[in-house]
């Protein structure tokens, strides 16, 4: 809102410092008085030219004209109309279908600093830079993939190469290849885990006891030996040691494979001294679990779960307030089913943390059947709650998905970008390749 009426144009020059500037054709009379509340700028430093300095006025403007007195630039006039209200009301608000970033280039060019920008238009200006880093740092790994033959050593060109067979699918044919054989991977080890557990399909060892199939571990093994050798040659390749170490996806690798070793080491153990320690054999079991870490290798090599993990990630916030508004509504409707309960002789309501439980499966509308009420209040007390819990599980979901399609339209938006950013590159070097051949 405007603190102040914004005062009219004149028609013509009245006073010493005003000045006509043309802004693309657009011819403005601005007031001397209103551009020194900001002397720095490039209007303000204009005001206080003399007319029989042209030097110094071609530093300041594109073009002059004496008889006219009137000053002429080449820039946006939709910018320029932002630009002047700093003169009247000490802030900027960039207006809509004016590009950010193009406007804090004018900004530079009138000398206007960035701290008189707008709150609402200084977080949308963050977001935009951080889209052109994320577009930058997108070119700067296509660049670094095309410039393989552009290594300095033998090694590093080597390096390179396996780092995109490794890592980049869509480099090469051999590549994809590599992925699509590690994501059948996962999925036959995924598989093979669940057969495994099946009594009919394990057999007996010399105790008497069921095992895997001996066909299943050896499925197992080869799974684990193919994602062991992707994993040191990914390290091996890797730019950046630490990066790679310290990133979510490659410690979810190294814990799938980590505990078939762990347990393979234990069971040549056992065969020793070992093997007397009860605790070996539990180890084992708990360490075979951790198996199903290797399931969340698919995220490495599919768009679309890594898009759903950074969606829930900025939904933080809305998945808080569910939780919060389930655990409420848990322990309300729990202590009044427990209260509620009591009056009958038959209540499967022992406590109000048993009752909990109840809660639960009734506000998710899951409704188990273990715990259930028997009273007629305690029937309308869970009459109530599993309407609240469809009423709080409903409330955030729209802002989850909404927050899924926004960041997913955004990732294609910035791939789309930094291709074209990379196709404009190359044009460019090709057009400056054609000139200096013709010379």
């Amino acid at each position: 809102m405007w603190t102040v009426p914004k005062p009219k144009y004149r028609n013509a020059l009245s006073e010493e410092g005003d000045i006509t500037v043309n802004i693309g054709g657009v011819r403005v009379v601005l007031f001397g008085d209103d551009l020194k509340r900001y002397p720095e700028s490039r209007l303000a430093e204009l005001s206080n030219c003399s007319a029989h300095n042209p030097e110094l006025i071609s530093t300041l403007c594109d073009d002059f004209d004496p008889g006219r007195n009137e000053f002429y630039f080449d820039r946006d006039p939709d910018s320029f109309k932002c630009i002047i209200d700093v003169y009247y009301f000490d802030e900027i608000h960039i207006k809509s279908g004016i590009c950010p970033i193009c406007f804090i280039k004018e900004m530079e060019f009138w000398k206007i600093d960035q701290s008189v920008l707008d709150e609402c238009c200084k977080s949308y200006l963050s977001e935009k830079e951080e889209e052109l880093k994320e577009i930058a740092n997108k070119v700067k790994a296509i660049l670094e993939d095309l410039d393989v033959d552009q290594c300095i050593t033998r090694t590093q060109r080597c390096q390179r190469y396996l780092w995109r067979l490794m890592e980049k699918p869509d480099s090469s044919l051999a590549a994809r290849i590599i992925a699509i054989a590690s994501f059948l991977s996962i999925l036959v080890s995924a598989v093979v885990m669940c057969v495994s557990t099946i009594p009919e399909l394990q057999v007996k060892n010399a105790e008497g006891k069921l095992v895997e199939h001996p066909t299943m571990e050896a499925i197992e093994t080869v799974c684990m030996l193919w994602f062991t050798t992707e994993f040191v040659l990914r390290l091996a390749s890797s730019p950046n040691k630490v990066r790679f170490a310290l990133s979510i996806m490659n410690i979810i690798d190294f814990m799938a494979i980590m505990p078939f070793y762990v347990v393979l080491s234990l069971t040549l153990l056992g065969t020793t001294s070992m093997m007397e320690l009860v605790n070996v054999q539990q180890a084992v079991q708990a360490l075979r679990i951790m198996r199903i870490a290797r399931i969340f290798k698919l995220a490495r090599h599919s768009s679309g779960l890594q898009t759903l993990t950074y969606a829930l990630k900025r939904s933080l916030k809305e998945l808080g307030l569910l939780l919060m508004y389930m655990g409420v509504g848990i322990f309300v409707f729990s202590a009044l089913a427990y209260t509620m309960e009591q009056s009958h002789p038959e209540t499967l309501f022992r406590s109000i943390p048993q009752s909990f439980w109840w809660a639960i499966i009734t506000m998710t509308t899951v409704g188990y059947g273990d715990i259930y009420p028997k009273t007629t209040l305690g029937k309308c007390n869970a009459a109530v709650s599993f309407l609240c819990g469809v009423i709080a599980i409903a409330l955030p979901i729209h802002p989850i998905i909404n927050n899924f399609v926004v960041f997913y339209n955004k990732q294609k938006v910035l791939e789309t970008a930094a291709k074209h950013e990379v196709e404009l590159m190359e044009l460019k070097s090709g057009g400056q390749a054609r000139k200096k051949g013709q010379e």
